[in-house]
Order: structure tokens, then C-alpha cells, then sequence
């Protein structure tokens, strides 16, 4: 019974060698040559002036859900413009319900004041 399950191990264990062996040669093999150049934090060219963990402003999330959402409709238009001749007329009514979905969604972020920055 247990010899059925020595496949599964030798693979495990060959799989895990394949994802730790390259790890544990980098560190062995590779250059170190540390200097204070390499080990300065870099942001923007200049030193950081605040902590790193600092709370950051809901409406920052919000503009960037927004920007996800709207990626994610041309990520969806596009496979749905190349097979339009395909889907017929009910592809264009769903896609005209997806959109206005997406715009009812739009006006509503609108008028509550996510896209206003201060």
C-alpha cells in the first residue's frame, strides 16, 4: 500500500529541490560587496522623509479600485470586439448591459466625491 505513494514522494521531494536549490545557490554562489551606496534606501532619488508604514487616505483606494475596474472593462472589450460578428445582436445587448452598469457605477463614484483630490 505505501509503495503506491512513493511516486508522490520522490516527485514532492524533486519538486521542492527545483524550487529551493536555485534559492540556496544564489546565496552561496553570488558576489556580496556591500557598500553604503548599494545599501541606502532608494525612493525617488532622495531619502525618505516619513515613516514607510503611514496610513494612507481611503480615497487613494478608492481611485485605485476605480482604475481597476476600468482596466478590467477594456480587458473585457476587446476579446468581445474580435468575436462581435460571431455573438449577433444578444453579445451587443449584453455587452451595452455591461457598460451601463459600468457607468451607472462611474456617475455614482462621481457625485459621492471619490474622483475629487485635495
Amino acid at each position: 500500500m505505501l509503495e503506491n505513494y512513493l511516486p508522490i514522494l520522490v516527485f514532492a521531494v524533486i519538486g521542492i529541490l527545483f524550487g529551493i536549490g536555485p534559492l540556496v545557490m544564489s546565496f552561496v554562489l553570488a558576489p556580496n560587496k556591500p557598500d553604503a551606496e548599494k545599501n541606502s534606501p532608494y525612493e525617488c532619488g532622495f531619502e525618505a522623509f516619513e515613516d514607510s508604514r503611514m496610513k494612507f487616505d481611503v480615497r487613494f483606494y478608492l481611485v485605485a479600485i476605480l482604475f481597476i475596474i476600468f482596466d478590467l472593462e477594456i480587458a473585457f472589450l476587446f476579446p468581445w470586439a474580435i468575436v462581435l460578428d460571431d455573438i449577433g445582436l444578444f453579445g451587443l445587448f449584453s455587452m451595452g448591459v455591461f457598460l451601463t452598469l459600468l457607468v451607472v457605477g462611474f456617475i455614482y463614484e462621481w457625485r459621492k466625491g471619490a474622483l475629487e483630490w485635495e
